[in-house]
């Protein structure tokens, strides 16, 4: 286990606001017909894990179809010509947000790369943790990147792998890598799927008829009428061919530690990750919430939409009326990334409305996923008094978020996080609120069905609370040695 490094994370993050960002989401099927069109169809139930671009491989027998584009699933998977652009029995999916390499086309997913044995198509949700130091040592070698996504890193060792076999290379592959992962790749004859050690970043199997499908989530596996099979283990890369599905256990069992942010907010609410549904996990947030951080109020408001659960689980604990005292604008995409100064100082207004019917006059509970720098929180409590609520009582269904996030969750710098720096009281006051709770880290892991976080067994990846982190950071804590290292040589010339 890590200790918690405090240096950037260097992950891009959203001006517009300060909300947590999905990952990515990933999506493949083998052995069905018009492949291409099934995985846009999943590829869109998982949009929410990533909004920036998006892409699709196929594989038609003879052929690979690699198209990748930025913007929605939507805007460039939907039309009826999908299937003759892409054509084929197998494709891979993937929807991007970015947490290493920029938002730009060559960064896109999937990846694809000509290799001795053939074509390779690869798709990857989560971040690992020693990219830098594997791209420095393959560029010396001789390597040429064609991206600055980290994903590209797994292409490469596969193809220098000495290795016979395609399965054997991939596993090569990811006996060098550090971090969070869960992989889905293309080639001509296998699609291949692989969760990491420790299994933090999700991957579900799902059967469509005869054919087989990969997916970062069970709401694809719905989208597309399939029936879910079970979770990919930690530690484990499948194998789907003609011939059927082989499992192969490249690293030791051991007890997964899937992230708590999926449950938080990542997941989609009708998913069920790791067996536990989503929905009913963030509902149990809010009760235990409610008995942890009790307010006296007239009305529980969640911030939508991914408060929603929490805040009808603490108006049913609370025995205070649930009412949608913030409607939220759908409309708003990813054009308000990097806005003119007058619509940044319009602030959450152009995604949050207040409902001053269920507000004036009266004592409000707001209840969000998570707090994060604070601003949008103090927003939408100014946006709150100002439809006419007397009292406005802050509540965060998860506990404070303290640590950076390496594992493919964009996260702001330590000091940018206003936990880490302010105690409770502090934030209450930045906020603007009458008083302020959080669900602690106990009642967290009681909503997900475990007595209390047990520190000696390893149970769920909740760094960002704890700073404790499941496996090495070479990359961070590299820096860090390399910024000493600077520091050091300045006080002696000094």
């Amino acid at each position: 286990m890590s200790a918690a490094p405090s240096a950037d994370p260097s992950c891009w993050f959203d001006p517009f606001e300060d909300r947590l960002r999905e990952e990515c989401g990933v999506f493949g099927v083998f052995g069905a017909e018009d492949a291409a069109l099934l995985t846009a169809l999943g590829l869109h139930a998982l949009q929410h894990r990533g909004q920036e671009a998006c892409g699709i491989t196929s594989y038609d027998g003879g052929r690979f179809y690699n198209e990748r584009h930025l913007g929605l699933v939507g805007d460039n998977f939907s039309g009826p010509d999908v299937p003759h652009r892409l054509p084929g029995f197998a494709a891979i999916g993937h929807n991007r947000y970015s947490t290493q390499g920029a938002p730009v086309l060559r960064n896109v997913q999937p990846l694809f790369a000509d290799l001795s044995s053939g074509g390779m198509s690869i798709a990857h949700n989560g971040n690992l943790t020693n990219s830098r130091i594997l791209r420095e040592q393959l560029v010396q070698a001789g390597a040429i990147f064609q991206s600055t996504s980290d994903t590209e890193v797994v292409i490469q060792l596969v193809a220098r792998s000495r290795q016979t076999r395609i399965v054997d290379r991939f596993t090569d592959a990811l006996h060098q890598i550090e971090g969070a992962f869960a992989l889905v790749c293309l080639t001509n004859k296998k699609l291949i799927g692989a969760r990491d050690p420790l299994g933090i970043r999700p991957l579900v199997l799902g059967r469509l008829g005869s054919a087989y499908i990969l997916a970062s989530e069970t709401c694809a596996l719905s989208m597309i009428g399939a029936q879910f099979v079970r979770d990919i283990k930690a530690g484990e890369i499948v194998v789907i061919t003609e011939a059927g599905i082989e499992s192969i256990m490249y690293a030791p069992e051991r007890r997964p530690r899937p992230c708590v942010f999926e449950f938080v907010y990542f997941a989609r609410p009708d998913s069920i990750v790791d067996g536990r549904p989503v929905y009913q996990v963030r509902k149990n947030m809010g009760r235990i919430l409610a008995e942890e951080c009790p307010a006296i109020a007239d009305v529980v408001v969640p911030v939508p939409d991914s408060g929603v659960p929490a805040a009808l689980g603490f108006a049913e604990a609370s025995h205070i009326p649930f009412e949608h005292g913030i409607v939220r604008n759908h409309y708003v995409g990813r054009t308000f990334i990097q806005p003119s100064q007058q619509i940044r100082d319009m602030g959450v207004r152009l995604k949050h409305s207040a409902n001053r019917a269920q507000l004036e006059g009266k004592r409000v509970v707001l209840i969000d996923d998570s707090i994060v720098r604070g601003t949008t929180s103090r927003k939408i409590v100014s946006m709150v008094r100002e439809a006419g609520a007397t009292e406005v009582h802050f509540r965060s269904a998860s506990p404070m978020i303290k640590w950076p996030d390496y594992y493919g969750i964009d996260t702001p710098l330590r000091d940018k996080l206003i936990a880490a720096t302010h105690s409770l009281e502090e934030i209450r006051q930045e906020l603007g609120a009458d008083s302020l709770g959080f669900l602690s880290v106990d009642g967290l892991y009681r909503a997900m069905g475990e007595e209390r976080r047990n520190p000696d067994q390893a149970q769920f990846t909740d760094h960002c609370f704890t700073g404790e982190y499941p496996t090495q950071l070479s990359d961070s804590n590299r820096q860090l040695s390399d910024k000493d290292q600077q520091l050091s040589f300045l006080n002696e010339v000094a």
